[in-house]
């Protein structure tokens, strides 16, 4: 049942992994882009330091106002990390987590700062994203706030969020990855859990990016479907997304933007439109009940209003996941570039986007393919530097990512 609070990577490869330290990375010239994953070559370096290992799958990580930060792990851990320095040791953190569902794709996912409150908070408030299951079995997937004592290392669990996003047994697709717009709004990208109906649902919050109110969970004002009959149509941004894996928005703007699993081939990095269908349709319309993975990423000869991706990688798929944007002036000509992590093709790939929201050129930083494995999350940290976990399923790590001088 949907509840709000108002209201009650796909493959198995394991390449090869980085140890820890630091090390200057060359990067690729750029190259051009509307599809593919780019060119490599020489470039200015970037610093590759690893703040933090000894992690399992660590899916995502949220930046605390102490200067730490809080990482999940999708087995449903949470760890602390008290400095954002290299070698940092992470801190167990006591969570009442026990429902995670640790499935496939699925368990303990997404996280986000919440914003705070005009009053002032004496911890900070964090949401998360969980695949939750009563007696083994897979319910839903929901997000729960949390409270984080990390002098005392624990966590309280004070409510759902947000509940009835669809989960799979197995754990397929199941997304899950919130981000905090500027406009105090919650946006998150959900998976459509290989249901054929679901992406082109939208009383099915699954295969979509959805919109809160992260103060009350529900819909937020102003939703494209807000005056819809159904409750589950109102927290709709947009729809006919298959595996949405990271949200970021652009710096200075309202874009929100978004990195998407194809299926063996067109991963896409869309600029998301208020009410819009980006054209996954594995039921075909409804001519079949079979997860028919063969159709278009974005069809638009079904649909042809369908919004086209900024980029896609083409004829194989490189499993993107985490998005992120690389703020600040010390970034010099690559200031406001988006980054890409890769499950699959094990890299970061960095686009330059046009005005148009057009995809002018990609970057490759050599070193980062295959020396850390499968790349998952990223985040831009309050310093500037660009965060991102490493998904490989043992001695993961979570490192941070910097220009050389």
């Amino acid at each position: 049942m949907l509840a709000s609070a108002g209201l009650a990577g796909c493959s198995s490869e394991t390449p090869s992994r980085g140890g820890s330290g630091s090390t200057t990375v060359p990067t690729a010239s750029p190259g051009s882009s509307g599809s593919g994953s780019g060119s490599e070559g020489g470039g200015a370096g970037l610093q590759v330091d690893v703040v933090a290992e000894g992690l399992a799958n660590p899916w995502d990580i949220a930046f605390l106002p102490d200067g730490g930060a809080v990482v999940t792990q999708r087995s449903g851990e949470l760890s602390y990390l008290p400095s954002l320095a290299p070698g940092t040791e992470p801190v167990a953190i006591s969570a009442p987590l026990d429902d995670v569902y640790a499935q496939g794709e699925g368990g303990l996912m997404g996280l986000a700062l919440l914003p705070e409150p005009a009053q002032g908070w004496d911890q900070p408030r964090l949401v998360a994203c969980l695949a939750h299951a009563e007696d083994g079995e897979p319910v839903d997937v929901r997000l729960v706030e949390l409270t984080v004592d990390v002098e005392n290392s624990r966590a309280t669990r004070d409510r759902d969020l947000l509940t009835g996003l669809p989960v799979a047994d197995g754990g397929r697709h199941s997304g899950c990855r919130p981000t905090m717009g500027e406009d105090g709004l919650l946006y998150v990208g959900t998976g459509d859990t290989a249901d054929p109906a679901a992406p082109q649902d939208r009383m099915n919050l699954g295969g979509k990016v959805l919109r809160l109110d992260p103060a009350t969970g529900e819909p937020a004002q102003g939703n494209p479907f807000a005056d819809a009959a159904d409750e589950a149509e109102r927290y709709v941004y947009s729809y006919g997304h298959r595996n949405v894996q990271g949200v970021a928005q652009r710096p200075g703007t309202a874009e929100i933007w978004t990195a998407e699993h194809g299926p063996s081939f067109d991963d896409e990095v869309n600029r998301i439109e208020a009410g819009a269908n980006f054209g996954w349709d594995p039921a075909q319309g409804g001519s079949v009940d079979s997860y028919d993975e063969s159709v278009p990423m974005t069809d638009t000869e079904r649909y042809p209003d369908a919004v086209a991706a900024a980029w896609s990688s083409g004829e194989t798929t490189e499993a993107i996941c985490g998005a992120a944007f690389l703020e600040g002036e010390q970034w010099g000509e690559r200031e406001g570039l988006l980054a890409i992590t890769a499950l699959r093709g094990a890299k970061l790939l960095l686009l330059s986007i046009g005005d148009d929201g057009s995809v002018d050129e990609v970057e490759i930083p050599q070193d980062l393919v295959d020396d850390f494995g499968r790349l998952r999350a990223a985040r831009s940290g309050p310093d500037g530097a660009l965060y991102v976990t490493t998904s490989n399923g043992e001695d993961d790590k979570v490192l941070r990512i910097t220009p050389t001088a």
